[in-house]
């Protein structure tokens, strides 16, 4: 699930419990176990309630005050929203995953060949090695001005990254990104 980054503590920390999101439809399901900057987190509940039924003490539990979240969801009182209610249950293991740049040649290739399987299936051709090394160039570019210099809009660049970020390979900044230290250790082997 994607929090910005003002909630990442209050995730790991155990204090934010509760989110509430404008759907049309559940991205998540109770008993799933989702990434998060600020840990694993599954999810125990997921329904939809109107928003006047949102109370101070849910608000806090989503790390906001009852206005601000009023305000972020916008709309009329009846109009419905998702209640999702989730635990952290550890540490996002892409940290972990990210910083380990002590690979062997196995690992390595393993990783080229991941690379190359998803440069396969992309409908518009190989696009991996070309996103990491504009990340390396660029590191804190907004999504959106990287994305246009691969001609693309954002949403699609950005489900790239994420591609390469489920890999260990890069890294989220406040504002755009840049490559792990497996990430710097996988491009010098592709170079």
């Amino acid at each position: 699930m994607l929090f910005t980054q003002r909630f990442w503590a209050g995730l790991a920390d155990g204090s934010i419990t509760l989110t509430f999101r404008r759907w049309s439809r559940p991205q998540v399901r109770a008993g799933g176990q989702y990434h998060s900057p600020g840990g694993e987190l599954l999810v125990s509940t997921v329904r939809r309630v109107p928003i006047s039924s949102i109370s101070r003490r849910e608000a806090k539990r989503a790390g906001q005050e009852l206005d601000e979240l009023l305000a972020y969801l916008g709309g009329e009182p009846d109009d419905l929203v998702f209640r999702i209610e989730f635990t952290c249950v550890g540490e996002d293991p892409r940290v972990a995953l990210r910083a380990d740049a002590d690979l062997d040649a196995e690992t390595l290739a393993a990783l080229g060949a991941r690379l190359d399987r998803l440069d396969r299936a992309s409908a518009r051709g190989p696009w991996t090695r070309a996103t990491l090394a504009a990340i390396a160039a660029q590191p804190g570019v907004r999504a959106g001005d990287l994305a246009t210099g691969f001609g693309l809009e954002t949403q699609p660049f950005k489900l790239d990254v994420r591609k390469l970020k489920a890999l260990g390979l890069t890294e989220s900044l406040t504002v755009g990104y840049r490559l792990s230290p497996r990430g710097e250790a996988v491009l010098a082997m592709l170079s």
